[in-house]
């Protein structure tokens, strides 16, 4: 896969864009960028992933119950030339008791590089337990990508670099999911096919390396009206530094959510949430960089809209929190 990642967390960022992060940072910026080593290359990752978790892992197609459209905006280091911007939509619905499926497509930007990737996503659930499903999932699709030679650092237009350009890449992922109504615990992989990706700063090619995403929350009742959801979500890739997020978020007489997230030594985040009707879902988050990067950014922003299409009997529920 020849692909240049947007969502990989900030220090990791700044080590594989080093000295094209702007052309209008000034040196010490530039010298402070450059002490970095390359590692990884890691896929993108929203703050907002609990609310459209089958781009996570294909085993949640279906289980919300219901037909459901998601989409979610992420403006990332906002005031850095050539820094990611997102966007991400995905149709959710079960298809009798035990199956599920879902579509979900995705447009990167970083830098000189544009990436559309679509999947289709297919899970199969049993019954666990009394209240718990056990949901395994596959996925399979891919990835279009592009490239702005008017952009970036690229200087050396040779014919390998034009032929990568407009290229179709194929992916193929799966995971399980163990859920039921106030907790979840869920392990994937998007993506087996270890392909090769176009680094921006070596304009050569570099290997597509595994990740591995390990997520869970629980849901606890503090009262008739308030609601609490801590979750985490793990992200592994070999040769990279692990991704830890911690979550908390409270809901409030089923309609205000409001909380706040964590990644380990990458940026603290606040979100919220309004239920507008009972179909209708807004949300918003702002990540705050604990790195060297937050003299030069004021922050990263997330907007999400969800539409769900209930039926009578599940409009006067209690909205699923996860």
């Amino acid at each position: 896969m020849i692909i240049i990642k947007s969502k990989m967390s900030q220090p990791e960022y700044i080590k594989k864009r080093k000295m094209n992060i702007s052309k209008h940072i000034i040196f010490p910026l530039v010298f402070m960028l450059s002490i970095y080593c390359a590692t990884g290359q890691q896929d993108p990752q929203f703050t907002q992933y609990m609310y459209n978790t089958v781009n996570v892992n294909s085993a949640y197609a279906g289980s919300r119950g219901h037909f459901a459209i998601t989409g979610i905006h992420r403006s990332q280091w906002v005031g850095i030339n050539g820094a990611p911007t997102s966007q991400t939509l995905s149709l959710d619905t079960p298809v009798g008791k035990n199956v599920g499926l879902a579509l979900a497509f995705a447009n990167d930007n970083i830098g000189p590089a544009e990436e559309f990737y679509f999947d289709a996503n297919f899970s199969y659930s049993i019954k666990a337990s009394e209240t718990y499903k056990l949901s395994f999932g596959i996925k399979g699709g891919g990835r279009l990508f592009s490239i702005d030679w008017a952009r970036g650092n690229a200087q050396d237009q040779d014919d390998f670099l034009q032929n990568i350009n407009g290229r179709f890449f194929p992916t193929v992922g799966a995971g399980v999911y163990f859920h039921g109504e106030k907790s979840y615990l869920g392990l994937s992989v998007p993506n087996f096919l270890s392909n090769d990706h176009y680094d921006d700063i070596q304009q050569s090619l570099a290997a597509e390396r595994l990740h591995i995403f390990l997520i869970g929350g629980l849901i606890f009742d503090l009262s008739k009206n308030t609601k609490f959801k801590p979750a985490f979500l793990f992200k592994y890739v070999n040769g990279a530094p692990l991704i830890f997020d911690l979550s908390a978020n409270f809901m409030f007489y089923d309609r205000f959510r409001i909380g706040a997230s964590y990644r380990w030594d990458d940026s603290f985040s606040g979100l919220a949430g309004f239920q507008i009707t009972p179909g209708i879902l807004i949300g918003y988050a702002y990540d705050y960089t604990t790195t060297e990067l937050q003299r030069f950014t004021t922050g990263s922003h997330e907007i999400m809209l969800r539409f769900e299409l209930k039926s009578e009997e599940k409009k006067i529920k209690t909205p699923r929190f996860f």
